[in-house]
């Protein structure tokens, strides 16, 4: 029979074990409240953990109890409002019940007892991301020489103590006392038979001086036994690393925005948090995630994050221009066999009239044959216009790297976010 300990280190008065245990049966619920918590609160704030509640009705579990027993005769006062089957209503203010409810004290004596706990940021993550993949996720050819990784290379003599490797020094130190002991156990065996059989002799034909001899020679060879080390320098034994060079995982991660003036601050609110959601969701999968802000109006500009999100522009939108520039960095920066390229745009929709087609153009001819994967994010509550229709096409032409979706409002960005990345079942 096998036994399977667990020596993962818990904190304090906590079981790592039990709480898995816990968090693998009310998956369901927490989930629930996860997705709520997501609508909620702001995605910058997906870094940290989350404090969710689960009502006790739903954690209750069936109890056995042991009974009265016999027979008994009890007394019960009648009354005049309720009958059979009728649901009494909670005290209230406090008047009754045990108090431990966690929904607070109500004038409408309709409170609700619910377990609280707080989810680890990983924890809570995790069940943000459950069920989620990412398209095409790839393991580009090595880049450079400097990303290497160490690897088990067999065993060496020299090395420094923290590689000590503990069997193979011991079989060693086995084998060599092995070996040296064996030559002097069979010179003191020889010695010792030939002490025997001289103090067998009879007492005229011994020899006092051989009998001396031999007892000196077996005293040296036991001392020659023990002085043979139980481990020696020249035993140890190193566990040997190489550096292997190892294929890059690395992504990098397109925001494109809108920011003419038909975009106000709540659409650019709700495209951050969509990005945020993005970058967090690649740096669970990669481990290096480099991120590249393109803004446009008329004219597209590469920016950093602040002037990306919070400056204004007036103007008309062109929406060829952003796309060029994202591939124009591509070919200086970022080539395709060493990078996951991932776009993620967002716009209200509006475009130069003429423009949307150059952009299905761009797309199918030059940058969807070097992405991993394109999102679309329309952020309006309007009708979809020309721009909407030339990227259908482009869907069409490349359904497993390109998706799109409308977002209305912030309670939005989370249920979009999951059903462009859902895992598709094999």
């Amino acid at each position: 029979m096998s036994y399977f300990i667990d020596r993962r280190a818990n904190a304090k008065h906590k079981s790592a074990v039990n709480r898995q245990r816990f968090l693998d049966r009310y998956r369901t619920h927490i989930k629930r409240s996860v997705e709520e918590a997501v609508n909620r609160r702001s995605i910058t704030d997906m870094q940290h953990g989350e404090k969710v509640s689960i009502p006790t009705r739903d954690i209750s579990e069936p109890v056995f109890q042991h009974g009265q027993g016999g027979h008994r005769s009890i007394v019960s006062p009648g009354n005049r409002e309720f009958d059979e089957g009728d649901r009494l209503r909670r005290p209230s203010g406090g008047g009754g019940g045990d108090g431990s409810g966690e929904g607070g004290a109500s004038n409408q004596g309709e409170g609700l007892d619910e377990f609280a706990f707080s989810l680890t940021r990983d924890e809570f993550l995790d069940f943000v991301f459950d069920g989620l993949e990412l398209p095409h996720l790839e393991r580009k050819q090595l880049m450079d020489l400097e990303e290497v990784k160490p690897v088990r290379a067999g065993i060496s003599r020299e090395g420094v103590p923290s590689r000590i490797n503990i069997v193979r020094s011991m079989r060693e130190a086995q084998a060599r006392r092995i070996a040296m002991r064996a030559p002097i156990r069979r010179a003191l065996r020889e010695a010792m038979e030939a002490l025997e059989e001289e103090e067998r002799k009879d007492p005229v034909l011994r020899n006092p001086s051989r009998i001396q001899e031999l007892k000196d020679e077996i005293e040296r060879l036991e001392k020659r036994l023990e002085s043979v080390p139980f481990i020696d320098t020249y035993d140890l034994r190193y566990n040997n690393l190489v550096n292997q060079p190892t294929p890059s995982n690395k992504a990098v991660m397109f925001c494109v925005m809108d920011v003419s003036g038909s975009m106000t601050q709540s659409h650019k609110d709700i495209a951050k948090r969509f990005f945020l959601l993005l970058y967090l969701f690649l740096e669970r999968n990669y481990e290096k995630v480099e991120l590249v802000f393109v803004r446009h109006h008329t004219a597209a500009k590469e920016v950093d994050e602040e002037e990306f999100f919070y400056s204004r522009e007036t103007g008309g939108t062109i929406v060829s221009s952003a796309l060029t520039l994202v591939d124009e960095i591509i070919r200086d920066r970022y080539p395709p066999a060493d990078w996951n390229l991932y776009v993620a745009q967002a716009s209200d929709g509006d475009n130069w009239d003429d423009d949307s087609t150059t952009c299905r153009e761009i797309l199918s001819k030059s940058l969807m044959r070097q992405l991993a994967y394109f999102t679309y994010v329309e952020i309006t509550p309007h009708a979809h216009q020309a721009l909407w229709d030339e990227y259908e096409a482009v869907e069409q032409d490349f359904p497993s790297r390109f998706a799109m979706r409308q977002i209305v409002e912030p309670g939005d960005i989370y249920p979009v976010f999951r059903e462009l990345f859902r895992k598709v079942e094999a």
